[in-house]
């Protein structure tokens, strides 16, 4: 029964509801966005304010992605439990107060611990509002959906700079992290209203009220209600949120497979998005060049996130995934080329960001069509703190190789090379990605 109604979804052009659901998710994302680039906004101002040094800033740099690695490793599991809008919901009250509590801050330690808790937060939700996208599009628009998703991210670093250079002008830097929080949240009421709870965790985990629930969730998708819920299966029972449960024989491998392609791509993309502005400075530029040069790795990703979700209607999952590694890969050995050359540096800066979107939207999009209902926010929470632990050690690698006498533009031939293993990490996934257009979800057991 749970398989006949998944199958009707997968089968049923979207409906307005479920389109809403999937952008409040994007909306989501985008404060992923705001909360990374923050730092990098305001890092001025607070090390002008505490006079910190290099390792003083670079700890207030690392702990957000920390706390992000731990949320997604630890809290987002508990969705498979709870629920994915609770979880959601929780997420977004710990990001509210540690926004709010940072701009309160006196010191960059008791900074760094708030930048550790709001990570967590976000850490936590990204799971979730992934499998929701996922879960509430159909087969045809499935990776679509989860393109456009990933757009949020590089929506909200350009949007959110953006207010937060006007908010820096006249407030001073303690008033972006006002804002991240007031922003983020607006988002609590817009979630409650407009972001229901996911069908697969409802029907799989059966919680109280389950049917009514179910049924007027359907109802709202236009289609059927059912007299009863089918049987709880006793391995959905016992795998909930379980990390074991994605070592099952017939998960093992694509877990492992995912868990690197995660890694690897995170190592490369947090270098490129922390280094750039810097490296390009240090090639000759001007500090304004620089930032921009950092922006238009955002902008390329809005325009790589969304020609992804295009392309993704019609093309396979898997091959469309390792060729945006492989050309992410061949436009960041090519940005080690033009360093020098502001008007190149430019345009590989622009195709770095499009491509690198692009890949992280099609990782993304792999956890639903892997995993069953009863582990699926686990299986894309573990990944994607795989991933954050990546993020942490990619420019931390980079630091440390630039400080032993790397020439800048070498790194770029360096931090090339994982993407590649990541794209071979993408192919040697199991089949259950399918051959054809779109993707299917994963049965609600295995």
């Amino acid at each position: 029964m749970t398989r006949d109604i998944r199958q009707t979804l997968d089968e049923s052009p979207m409906t307005p509801f479920q389109w809403f659901a999937v952008t409040i998710c994007v909306m989501l994302v985008m404060l992923d966005g705001f909360d990374v680039l923050v730092m990098a906004f305001t890092a001025s101002g607070i090390s002008a304010e505490w006079k910190l040094n290099g390792a003083e800033l670079g700890f207030l740099f690392s702990a957000g992605l920390v706390g992000m690695a731990a949320g997604s490793l630890f809290l987002a599991p508990l969705a498979d439990r709870w629920g994915r809008q609770a979880v959601i919901l929780i997420c977004l009250v710990v990001i509210t107060i540690g926004m709010g509590l940072s701009a309160l801050s006196r010191s960059s330690v008791e900074l760094g611990l708030l930048r550790a808790f709001t990570g967590i937060g976000i850490g936590g939700m990204l799971a979730s509002v992934g499998v929701i996208t996922a879960e509430f599009a159909s087969d045809k628009w499935r990776s679509t959906a989860v393109g456009l998703q990933a757009t949020g991210y590089p929506i909200g670093a350009t949007i959110g700079g953006t207010i937060a250079a006007v908010l820096l002008e006249h407030y001073g830097w303690r008033s972006v992290f006002a804002f991240g929080s007031v922003a983020t949240a607006l988002m609590i009421p817009a979630v409650l209203w407009r972001l229901p709870e996911s069908l697969d965790f409802l029907m799989t985990r059966q919680p109280a009220k389950a049917l009514s629930k179910v049924n007027a969730l359907l109802q709202r998708m236009q289609q059927p209600a059912l007299a009863e819920l089918p049987a709880r299966s006793a391995r959905a029972k016992a795998s909930g949120g379980s990390i074991s449960g994605l070592f099952a024989p017939s998960l093992r491998a694509s877990t492992l497979c995912l868990w690197a392609a995660f890694f690897l791509l995170m190592f490369s993309f947090y270098f490129a998005l922390s280094w750039t502005p810097k490296l390009l400075v240090s090639a000759g530029l001007s500090a304004k060049e620089g930032v921009t040069g950092g922006v238009l790795l955002n902008v390329g990703g809005i325009v790589g996130g969304s020609v992804f979700g295009l392309l993704a209607a019609r093309v396979a999952l898997r091959p469309l995934t390792a060729v945006s590694l492989v050309l992410t890969a061949v436009a960041v050995a090519a940005f080690g080329l033009y360093t020098h050359e502001l008007g190149m540096a430019f345009m590989v800066a622009g195709a770095i960001g499009a491509f690198i979107f692009a890949s992280m939207a099609g990782l993304y999009a792999f956890a639903p069509v892997v995993y069953p209902a009863s582990v699926r926010t686990t299986g894309l929470g573990w990944a994607i703190g795989i991933g954050r632990l990546g993020a942490v050690l990619g420019p931390l690698v980079a630091g440390m190789l630039l400080d032993s006498g790397w020439p800048a533009p070498h790194l770029y031939f360096v931090y090339a090379v994982p993407l590649l293993a990541a794209a071979a990490s993408v192919m040697a996934l199991g089949q259950q990605v399918g051959n054809g257009p779109g993707t299917r979800i994963a049965a609600a057991a295995h």
